[in-house]
């Protein structure tokens, strides 16, 4: 069976705490599913998958919720997923087994990230204490409560981005990593430059017009930095190693906290022949998730196993492929992992891949920008990064390759090739 990615729609991308900051999860969701029905042919999806990182104790399937407030269709199955970073991306993978299966042809995949509306919660210590005080069945049993309730438990717990296993943040563990792999300050810094200056150039010859759809007055991402320059991201200081005077990770080469929602299109050939036909699509031939020991191989390094595994599963070389999209979560992972590619003995003897891969090919890489200058709503990058390849790829020669790879917390990563039709 071939399956096809089609490009979708997606909200611009807001730093947060600015434009789009009103807007719950659910809110920056809505309309990008209601923009992508009206591209049926009077039509609905068979399948809904979506994903939030960020919890929210207001509902807990999220996918099932923005069906219902968007109105499309209260009899089409949905359900949410989540694996940080990567969440849409392993929605499309998810949606695949249906469409394999034969229980739909046509699936509508995507994610959000509201981090402007991050739920704060009460301590599990204080939650369990008023679970009990309303169980409580008269006031003197209440007010006895109330003397031993301490204060210490009396807080709010705030959610971070600290990985709960380590401790570190996305940004401490990628500072171990630029340590590990000599990963220069300089180095970062330019590919962050190039990040802003290839999206700034997208946003003026139009490359994302039909893959944004307006919402609350904005019509383009307001990360990109048309102002930035190597003396610029230079003169910003390193923000997750202040004190070891070693630290090479800024705000200029980092992904900055996103809000934005966005989607995709899964289809067999018959789903294909109910979308409009000028949607822009490839054929989704392979795909590999990849985990490791996140103390003594990096934080966000899986991808170094994934894309090598893939590629030598398809006997293929970086060469092969003619478009390559990387996520951007910090501009020293990208760094880090075209290190790990390109290293003959980790290859063969940490990833077990034998083959010669050759040279990663830096001219295609990312060529309309990436997460450090778009943005990077958690759950919103995977299904932003692949319907930005979709279209990319879609105008290449029959027969070209695209690898998209999406590293994610947890020493978790997940890599995809498609192919022009």
């Amino acid at each position: 069976m071939t399956l096809w990615l089609a490009s979708g729609l997606r909200t611009p991308f807001a730093k947060i705490d600015t434009t789009l900051s009103g807007l719950d999860a659910i809110q920056l969701s809505v309309p990008v599913v209601q923009a992508m029905c009206r591209k049926l042919k009077n039509d609905q999806p068979d399948l809904v998958v979506w994903g939030t990182v960020a919890p929210s104790l207001r509902w807990s399937n999220i996918a099932r919720e923005i069906v219902l407030d968007a109105g499309i269709g209260a009899e089409i199955p949905s359900f949410s997923v989540v694996m940080a970073c990567a969440t849409s991306m392993v929605g499309v993978f998810s949606a695949a087994a249906h469409l394999q299966k034969g229980d739909a042809s046509l699936a509508l995949v995507g994610g959000v990230e509201s981090m402007s509306r991050v739920q704060l919660g009460l301590s599990q210590k204080l939650s369990d204490w008023l679970r009990k005080f309303f169980q409580a069945k008269s006031l003197p049993q209440r007010a006895e409560m109330f003397s031993h309730l301490p204060l210490r438990d009396v807080r709010l717990h705030i959610p971070s981005i600290t990985n709960r296993t380590t401790g570190k943040s996305m940004g401490e563990g990628c500072e171990d990593m630029a340590k590990t792999w000599h990963i220069a300050r300089k180095s970062q810094d330019e590919l962050a430059l190039r990040s802003h200056h290839d999206s700034i150039a997208g946003q003026r010859d139009g490359f994302f017009d039909d893959l944004i759809i307006p919402v609350a007055g904005m019509t383009q991402d307001n990360v990109p930095r048309a102002d930035t320059s190597l003396e610029k991201l230079a003169k910003l200081t390193p923000v997750f190693d202040r004190t070891s005077g070693q630290g090479t990770l800024s705000a200029g080469n980092s992904s900055p906290l996103t809000d934005g929602a966005s989607s995709i299109w899964l289809a067999t050939d018959e789903g294909l022949g109910r979308l409009s036909s000028d949607t822009p699509r490839v054929k989704l031939l392979d795909w590999e998730m990849a985990a490791v020991d996140m103390e003594r191989d990096g934080l966000l390094m899986a991808p170094a196993w994934a894309v090598p595994r893939m590629l030598a599963r398809n006997n293929l070389r970086y060469d092969s492929i003619a478009l390559w999209e990387i996520h951007e979560a910090f501009a020293a992972q990208v760094l880090c992992h075209v290190a790990a590619f390109e290293d003959q003995a980790f290859l063969r003897n940490r990833v077990g891949v034998t083959a010669d891969l050759g040279r990663f090919p830096w001219d295609r890489y990312n060529p309309h920008g990436g997460s450090v200058a778009i943005g990077h709503p958690f759950g919103a990058t995977g299904s932003r990064i692949l319907s930005q390849a979709v279209k990319e790829l879609a105008a290449m020669p029959s027969g070209s390759l695209a690898v998209v790879s999406i590293c994610t917390d947890g020493g978790l990563g997940a890599t995809t090739l498609l192919q022009v039709a």
